[in-house]
């Protein structure tokens, strides 16, 4: 749990250091790229550690990522450039994108289906704290120290997390013998880390009808090709193909992907509604989008603590939830078209926080509880790079909307972001209600490590 936050927070801790940081280190142009870096490398490698720790053990695995993120954060603290930083940033990433899928092939390692709703809960609602807590504690840090210590702060935490692992985490069977699919690793990344470039360059620094996009995409499809045909060849893929043949699997990434395009979407563009159409301050905007992660905390403890262990099932609630997420887009994208206030909005925001926060708990159960024991580590982690990948194109998707849509005005171009995320969420529900619902068994769930 302490890595995880540890992840959760350093997305989110440079936000308020921004200002500082490109003044003492300059390159105000590429200055989004400092976050980007990281959402991106982390996203990119979800799917090998999965793979990797199902083959060699979770506790060998964390500790790599572990020391790649602190290395990347002593490097970052002593940047001396832009770039630096940026560069740094990646390898940060690159441990970081180990941690939350880690600490959750672990829950499902150690503790039964059946049992497992509330710890999922707590990750969820540790998660959705410390992303809301990391620009506050960014921006005390900056003001009582400085910039540096934001990534300085990660070592005594870090190393805090290496001596519990050590002292409490026990492998769980025997080592067997495993041939790395190099080659599907380089492939699955690259494939991955093109196709994130393209969609987080373009329309920002690239027109998205422009010929750097259409060869970026070219590129990525390439890639992606490659990697399938490598994937249906190996004796080992990295990615084995009977995943995808899961249907519970198969669903749940989608539907995963599809809650966190809405859910990323509308986070991003809260603040920018608020201050560019309410009028109010940056902190004010803070304040006022904080019901949509109060309203996640909620429904994630409510489900782990009360929902799952009395009823023992996961999709009724996932309806329920995707239902009001549903109804909570529309009542949005009225109240924001027809000038609503606050009394209307604030309620609307709580009730979309409330409706999702039943979502990735739930997901990450079903798929848990319906993989083979051999694929826990990597179904669980490919399920976390479909999350990330979905809030990705939500954040590409909604802004080449506005972008698109400004001429209109900002108030009904950022009201047609919300009318997009009803059929987006939408989708969601019909796919849930597709999907087969597994009894939850209470044996252990893993023989892996």
């Amino acid at each position: 749990m302490v890595v995880m936050a540890l992840a959760a927070l350093d997305q989110s801790i440079v936000a308020t250091a921004l200002p500082r940081i490109v003044g003492e280190l300059g390159g105000v142009q590429h200055l989004s790229w400092v976050v980007m870096a990281y959402v991106l490398a982390s996203t990119a490698v979800m799917p090998l550690y999965g793979k990797l720790s199902d083959q060699h053990g979770r506790k060998p695995v964390l500790y790599a990522a572990i020391g790649l993120f602190l290395l990347g954060s002593v490097l970052c603290a002593l940047a001396r450039t832009l770039p630096q930083l940026i560069a740094f940033r990646a390898l940060q990433g690159l441990g970081a994108g180990g941690l939350l899928p880690l600490a959750q092939i672990i829950i499902g390692d150690l503790v039964p289906p059946a049992r497992r709703g509330r710890r999922q809960g707590n990750v969820v609602a540790i998660f959705a704290v410390c992303s809301v807590l990391g620009p506050v504690v960014g921006g005390v840090i900056t003001d009582l120290l400085s910039w540096h210590w934001i990534f300085l702060v990660n070592l005594p935490v870090g190393a805090f997390s290496v001596y519990i692992i050590a002292r409490t985490l026990r492998e769980t069977s025997a080592r067997r013998e495993h041939r790395i699919d190099y080659a599907g690793a380089v492939l699955l990344t690259s494939a991955t880390m093109t196709f994130l470039l393209v969609l987080s360059l373009g329309g920002t620094e690239w027109p998205w009808w422009s010929w750097p996009t259409g060869v970026g995409l070219m590129v990525s499809a390439a890639l992606i090709a490659l990697l399938v045909r490598h994937l249906g060849r190996a004796s080992e893929p990295v990615l084995p193909p009977s995943l995808f043949g899961n249907r519970v699997f198969l669903i749940a990434s989608a539907v995963l992907a599809l809650a966190f395009m809405g859910l990323q979407g509308s986070a991003l563009f809260f603040p920018l509604f608020f201050q560019t159409v309410m009028g109010v301050t940056p902190s004010h905007s803070g304040f006022l989008t904080g019901p949509l992660m109060i309203g996640i905390v909620i429904s994630a403890v409510v489900n782990g603590r009360v929902v799952l262990p009395r009823t023992g099932r996961y999709k009724p609630a996932q309806m329920a939830g995707l239902t009001v997420a549903v109804l909570a887009f529309a009542v949005l994208a009225w109240a924001i078209a027809t000038s609503r206030g606050f009394a209307v909005l604030e309620p609307a925001i709580f009730s979309l926080g409330l409706g999702l926060g039943f979502v990735m708990p739930n997901m990450t159960l079903a798929v848990q509880n319906a993989l083979p024991s051999r694929y826990l580590g990597v179904g669980t982690a490919t399920l976390a790079f479909f999350r990330s990948l979905g809030g990705l194109v939500g954040v590409a998707g909604g802004g080449a909307i506005l972008n698109n849509l400004l001429h209109t005005g900002t108030r009904a171009a950022i009201a047609s972001v919300f009318t997009t995320g009803v059929g987006v969420v939408a989708v969601a529900l019909l796919l849930v209600g597709w999907m087969p619902e597994k009894p939850l068994h209470h044996g252990q769930a893993s023989d892996a490590r």
